[in-house]
């Protein structure tokens, strides 16, 4: 198989927003040819026009050239919805090989339940991207089986490098993570939404309100970057005694702020638990359906 992103054939299960986030990644940073790029879905197909017309790519839901794409993949990733798994799965089974190395995008789906989904021993890569991967500024996590080679896990890691930072974790630290980084960014955009409602119903107009929350924001999260300091070391400095600041912290606290956000994380983690969990093994009837 070829050892490089830009040789591998990529073919994509799945052609919804991550799946393009990804692409978008890999393509806007030349780590791979729009032309080995396959994307495919079960029948949308003013979804597969733009992203063929968008990227360059390969794009299709016709079984037959599927197949064949599915066959001549060296990685091949799931982007499918969780409810779609079992079918997917029965009807990627005998296209997938041992040579080829899979990447999974599914929330909450163990590598132990993807091998018995598959009937198969084949290298898999459990990964938790975030959505912020579609501008390059991505947190994925990623988790390895026992068959990965060094190979392999290079090219996982240069494919969502290519759209961010990449942390490997213990596949049983993926759930957490998912809480972390992966529903994060929505609890940034949540904050972000009641600080521009507040400030609309102080008297800001709309655009001041949302253009101060914005730059607030994006300052805060690059001089943590920038400084390399604690939060809690910069949020210090900025809180005087008896100030403005300290009157705010103390608001929040009394609201149990920090414990909201811990049991928003660990609601995330376990959530995506229980939806791996929910994927049940395909039924006999169900493999020939």
């Amino acid at each position: 198989m070829s050892t490089t992103l830009s040789q591998a054939k990529i073919a994509f299960v799945g052609a919804g927003s991550m799946s393009e986030a990804i692409i978008r990644g890999l393509i806007q940073t030349k780590v791979a040819n729009p032309q080995n790029v396959y994307v495919m879905n079960r029948s949308d197909q003013d979804r597969l026009a733009f992203l063929r017309s968008e990227y360059g790519l390969q794009a299709t839901s016709d079984p037959a050239v599927k197949e064949t794409f599915l066959r001549e993949a060296d990685v091949v990733v799931l982007c499918m919805k969780p409810k779609d798994v079992v079918t997917a799965f029965a009807d990627l089974q005998p296209l997938l090989n041992e040579g080829q190395l899979l990447v999974s995008v599914i929330a909450g789906l163990s590598i132990a339940k993807i091998e018995a989904l598959l009937e198969s021993n084949m290298p898999i890569a459990r990964t938790m991207p975030n959505t912020s991967s579609t501008i390059g500024l991505g947190a994925t996590g990623m988790s390895f089986s026992t068959k990965v080679n060094d190979t392999f896990k290079q090219l996982a890691t240069q494919m969502f490098e290519a759209v961010g930072i990449v942390s490997i974790v213990e596949e049983e630290k993926l759930e957490i993570l998912t809480g972390v980084s992966g529903s994060g960014p929505a609890y940034v955009y949540y904050f972000m939404e009641a600080m521009i409602k507040a400030g609309i119903e102080g008297g800001l107009t709309e655009e001041d309100s949302r253009q101060l929350t914005l730059q607030t924001v994006l300052g805060a999260a690059h001089m943590v970057q920038h400084t390399q300091e604690d939060p809690a070391e910069l949020r210090r400095k900025v809180t005087s005694p008896n100030g403005a600041t300290q009157a705010s912290i103390e608001m929040l606290d009394r609201y149990q702020f920090t414990e909201a956000v811990a049991k928003a994380v660990f609601r995330s983690a376990e959530r995506a638990k229980e939806m791996g969990e929910q994927i049940a093994a395909p039924s006999p009837v169900s493999k020939l359906s």
